[in-house]
């Protein structure tokens, strides 16, 4: 398996929140399910659950792939266009406010994971921040690694799973800083929401779970 400093791997990223009243059928689902079956696709390599600290939505998760290919093979739509009962119903009533892309990931700085993740998102390419401010970012030792994602071509029709949601959101591109300690990410948190004002949105997020594939 190519080493995380690799820059042109695939990433799905999400970002949603979930229906009051159902998070525990929600957790349940993600954990004894929908991550399991999704990093059996050949070509996911890892796949990340977060929880918000600071920030909306409540929810970001992205899944690392071989390369962005991945997310277009016959085995991944398989999945997303036939999805499980429980996976039906979860995308019609407890999936809310779903913001979806499939990314290229351009520039990556550091090969570590830290257990903070301070996301800027950007919805047009026109607001996008200054690259080489945020990767300096890396050169702090509290700092485990930074990445960019850029939006890849996205299906030309959505998916059973989609459909089912009733059409996601998308962004044009992410920088995603990876934080050891908490107090540092909520600094930089408050810090980009300073600097870049309403040209991006900022979450602050805490690292749930990871899972890796057996095939790594």
């Amino acid at each position: 398996m190519a080493g995380l400093t690799n820059d042109q791997i695939g990433v799905l990223a999400v970002w949603n929140d979930c229906t009051p009243g159902d998070e525990e059928k929600y957790e349940a689902w993600y954990q004894r399910e929908h991550l399991l079956d999704r990093l059996k696709v050949p070509g996911f390599r890892v796949g990340r659950r977060y929880e918000a600290m600071d920030g909306t939505p409540q929810f970001f998760t992205y899944y690392e792939t071989d390369t962005v290919d991945v997310l277009n093979s016959n085995v991944y739509q398989g999945q997303v266009n036939n999805p499980s009962p429980l996976t039906r119903t979860i995308m019609s009533r407890t999936f809310i406010n779903m913001n979806r892309t499939v990314c290229e990931r351009i520039w990556c700085e550091g090969s570590m994971t830290a257990g903070y993740a301070v996301t800027v998102r950007a919805q047009d390419d026109a607001d996008g921040v200054d690259d080489a401010g945020m990767r300096a970012l890396a050169k702090d030792l509290d700092v485990a690694r930074v990445e960019k994602w850029s939006s890849a071509a996205q299906p030309t029709d959505p998916s059973t799973e989609e459909s089912i949601r009733g059409g996601d959101e998308h962004i044009a591109n992410c920088i995603i800083v990876h934080v050891l300690r908490e107090e540092h990410a909520r600094k930089l948190s408050r810090k980009l929401r300073l600097s870049l004002g309403n040209k991006t949105e900022i979450g602050f997020y805490r690292l749930l779970c990871e899972l890796r594939s057996e095939a790594g």
